[in-house]
């Protein structure tokens, strides 16, 4: 596997007002799982290195519904949704819900998503079961060494 640089920068916005989160520290968690999902790739192509920036965009889940059906033709709400040109949108909302279901911070929760957007610009997708748990597999290693690192920062 290739493991050199390369790519762009990453920039985090929050777009919506209902759910509120740390801001900073997602943007601190985007600058390392960016770094950790480079050398990551499915197809060989890394295309993660050729996008000049990653735009994350956290949205309320009215919006996140509206490019959910405009893009996908699915309606409503969901967690990421994922463009090849480099943006990442996230819904706010869902990531309250999921991440009171599973027990874990919201902010894990977000970084969850953004770590899973930058896999999948890397070649990952999550069609299959068989590519699902490939996907997860290597998210969940992600996840862990960024918050390993940021607890270390």
């Amino acid at each position: 596997m290739d493991s050199g640089k390369g790519g762009g920068g990453i920039v985090v916005q929050n777009r919506q007002r209902k759910v509120r989160f740390d801001l900073r520290w997602l943007r601190q968690m985007a600058e390392i799982a960016l770094e950790k999902c480079l050398p990551e790739c499915a197809n060989g192509q890394f295309a993660l290195r050729s996008l000049p920036e990653v735009e994350v965009t956290v949205v309320s889940n009215r919006t996140i519904a509206r490019v959910h059906a405009q893009f996908m033709n699915i309606p409503g709400a969901t967690d990421v949704i994922t463009f090849e040109h480099g943006e990442i949108v996230i819904g706010a909302g869902t990531a309250l819900v999921h991440s009171r279901d599973y027990g874990q911070p919201l902010e894990h929760e977000l970084a969850l998503y953004l770590i899973h957007g930058l896999l999948h610009l890397n070649g990952y997708d999550d069609r299959t079961e068989a590519e699902r748990k490939r996907m997860h597999r290597v998210q969940d290693r992600v996840m862990k060494s960024c918050l390993a690192r940021l607890a270390n920062a």
